[in-house]
C-alpha cells in the first residue's frame, strides 16, 4: 500500500498526486487559463458574462440544418460515420479554398489540412517548430489559447506592443534584433491581424507588407490566425498575409465563428513541405478529424447561402458592438479608455492607474458581472490595468446592464485606490508556485 501514498517533496509540501514525479517536465507549463476558470461562475443566469467568446448561434437555420444532417445519415451514413483521412474530406478542402479566395488567397486543396478546430492547428504548428526554450513573437496582448500551446511546448513568448492600427512594425524589428542579439532562437511570429482577440484592433493594410518583409529578413515564419476575418461590420474583407507571402505564412482558419463552434472544424493552409509534416502530426494526435462533422459543414456550404448567413452574423454582432460602445461611453468613469473594433467579438478596456482588474474580478462577480482580466492575455504578467469585454453572446440589453454593473464596481475600486493607495497583486511565477497537486 505504501507505493500509493502521497510522497513528500523536500520543500515540506505534501503531494496529493502520487504520479507527480512521473510527469514530463513540459507539464509544468500546463495551467488552466483564467478564462476557463471563469466559465463555472459566468454561466450562472444571474451573472451578465462579458468574459467568454461564445458565438451567438441564434441566427442559424436549425430546421434546415437538422434536415441536412438526417440526409447525410440516410444517404452517406456508412461514409460519414467511418474513419477518414488525416488530411480531411477532399470536397471540404476545395470549399475551404473558395472561402480563402475572398481574402485574396490562391491555394490548392492539397495544401489544406482539416483540423479539430483551429486550436488543434495551432498546437500542431507549435509542436512542429518549437523546441524547449525557442522564442515565439506574439502581439501583446495575445490570444490566451495560443499562450497555452506555447507554454505546453516550453516555448518562450516575447510580446510586441500594438496600437490602434495593430502590430507596430518598428517594435517588431526591435524585438527581433534584441532577441537575436541575446542568442535566442526565434521560430515564428504569431499574429491575429483582423479584429484581434483580445484587443479588437485590425492590422493596417499598409503595415502588412512591411511586417512580412521584416520576418523574411530575420528568417522568421509567420503564423496567421484568422477566425474573424469575414466578420467585418462594414462587410470589408482585408487581404490575408498569406495572400502576399504564401511561402512564409502558415494560415489558420475556422468555421467556429462563421458557422458552428460545436462542430470543431478548422484548417491549416501551409507551404507544401510543412503540409506533409502537419498530416503526420494530425495522424499522431487524432488519427483523423471527424468525417461526420466535416460532411455537415460541406453540405451546409454547398446548399445554404452561407455568405448571407455570415451577413446576418455581422449585423447581430454589430448591434451588440454598438450597445457595448454606447454603454461604455455612458457608464464608465473618467480615466478609462477602450478600443473601437470594426469587426469580431471584443473590446479591450484600460482602467485608471491604481486599479488591478484581476484583483477586482471577485468583487465584479459578486456584483453579478464577469469579464476577462488582462493578465490572462500576457505571458509575462502584464495586463493588470486591462480587461477584455466580449459582446458577441449577450443581448444588447444585457450588455448595457452588465456595463452598468461593471462601472459601479470600478467606481468603488477607484475610491478605494484614492483612499488607501493602489492594490497590486503579488505575481509569483515559475515552479515555486504551489500547484493543485501540492499543499
Amino acid at each position: 500500500m505504501t507505493e500509493n501514498r502521497p510522497s513528500k517533496p523536500q520543500s515540506g509540501r505534501q503531494n496529493l498526486d502520487p504520479h507527480l514525479e512521473r510527469y514530463a517536465a513540459r507539464t509544468a507549463g500546463m495551467t488552466a487559463s483564467e478564462i476557463r476558470a471563469l466559465f463555472a461562475v459566468a454561466s450562472r443566469p444571474e451573472v451578465v458574462s462579458l468574459a467568454g467568446g461564445m458565438p451567438n448561434l441564434a441566427a442559424l437555420p436549425l430546421d434546415t440544418l437538422s434536415a441536412q444532417v438526417a440526409e447525410i445519415i440516410a444517404e452517406d451514413g456508412l461514409v460519414a460515420l467511418q474513419y477518414g483521412s488525416a488530411h480531411g474530406v477532399p470536397v471540404l478542402r476545395e470549399q475551404i479554398c473558395e472561402i480563402m479566395a475572398l481574402e485574396g488567397i490562391k491555394a490548392h486543396p492539397d495544401d489544406v489540412v482539416v483540423t479539430v478546430g483551429s486550436q488543434m492547428g495551432l498546437d500542431m504548428v507549435t509542436r512542429l517548430f518549437c523546441d524547449p526554450g525557442d522564442v515565439v513573437i506574439a502581439e501583446g496582448p495575445s490570444y490566451v489559447g495560443a499562450l497555452g500551446s506555447f507554454a505546453a511546448y516550453q516555448a518562450q513568448v516575447v510580446h510586441v506592443a500594438m496600437d490602434d492600427q495593430g502590430l507596430v512594425p518598428s517594435l517588431l524589428r526591435e524585438a527581433l534584433d534584441r532577441t537575436e542579439k541575446a542568442g535566442r532562437r526565434v521560430k515564428f511570429l504569431y499574429t491575429i491581424p483582423n479584429f484581434h482577440n483580445p484587443a479588437g484592433v485590425t492590422l493596417a493594410v499598409e503595415r502588412r507588407a512591411e511586417i512580412l518583409e521584416i520576418c523574411r529578413e530575420h528568417g522568421v515564419l509567420v503564423v496567421e490566425d484568422n477566425p474573424y476575418g469575414l466578420l467585418g461590420f462594414d462587410g470589408q474583407t482585408y487581404p490575408a498575409l498569406r495572400s502576399t507571402d504564401p511561402d512564409n505564412v502558415v494560415y489558420l482558419g475556422s468555421f467556429s465563428k462563421t458557422f458552428a463552434s460545436g462542430l470543431r472544424v478548422g484548417w491549416v493552409l501551409a507551404p507544401h513541405a510543412v503540409r506533409e509534416k502537419l498530416v503526420l502530426a494530425a495522424e499522431s494526435a487524432t488519427l483523423c478529424p471527424p468525417t461526420f462533422n466535416q460532411m455537415i459543414v460541406s453540405r451546409y456550404l454547398a446548399t445554404h447561402d452561407w455568405k448571407g448567413q455570415i451577413k446576418k452574423f455581422r449585423e447581430n454582432y454589430r448591434d451588440r458592438r454598438d450597445a457595448m460602445l454606447s454603454a461604455l461611453e455612458q457608464y464608465l468613469p473618467a480615466g478609462c479608455s477602450w478600443t473601437k473594433p470594426d469587426g469580431g467579438f471584443y473590446v479591450w478596456v484600460t482602467v485608471p492607474e491604481g486599479v488591478d482588474t484581476k484583483a477586482m474580478l471577485p468583487r465584479a462577480v459578486t456584483a453579478r458581472v464577469a469579464y476577462a482580466s488582462g493578465t490572462g492575455f500576457y505571458a509575462d504578467g502584464f495586463g493588470s490595468r486591462q480587461m477584455r469585454l466580449s459582446y458577441c453572446y449577450p443581448t444588447p440589453e444585457r450588455i448595457r446592464e452588465g456595463v452598468r454593473r461593471l462601472a459601479a464596481v470600478l467606481e468603488s475600486e477607484m475610491d478605494l485606490a484614492r483612499t488607501f493607495g493602489s492594490v497590486t497583486s503579488r505575481q509569483i511565477q515559475g515552479p515555486q508556485n504551489p500547484s493543485p497537486d501540492t499543499v
